[in-house]
């Protein structure tokens, strides 16, 4: 392995090759990520299996697994979503009424 110490001087360090890298290792992780969630899913499904023997709890295992999986591998796609709901749900408007009218039942009026 090359440190910047032992590199020859001459040799310009562009920040492309540092950006090649950090998505390339992005990217292991990434794999890594989804292979461990998918061994976990696996596991997890045979421990359903094992331990209520039902056909019903296995499915409802598999089920629940495979939408972890999805969740994990469109992670993109559900930060798109929910940014844009809150982006829409961000731009309620306030209306204020000007004049002094009487004061709602409940906020310091006692109603008889």
């Amino acid at each position: 392995m090359h440190t910047l110490a032992a590199a020859n001087p001459d040799h310009v360090v562009l920040a492309g090759d540092v950006l090649d890298w950090a998505n390339t290792k992005t990217g292991q992780v990434r794999a890594l990520v989804l292979t461990v969630a998918a061994l976990m899913a696996i596991i997890a499904v045979l421990m359903a299996w094992w331990k209520t023997r039902s056909f019903v709890g296995t499915l409802v295992a598999f089920v629940l697994a495979a939408l972890v999986l999805w969740g994990i591998s469109n992670l993109s796609v559900l930060q798109t979503k929910v940014g844009s709901e809150i982006n829409e749900a961000g731009s309620v408007s306030v209306v204020h009424v000007a004049g002094d009218g009487p004061a709602p039942a409940g906020e310091g009026r006692r109603v008889a």
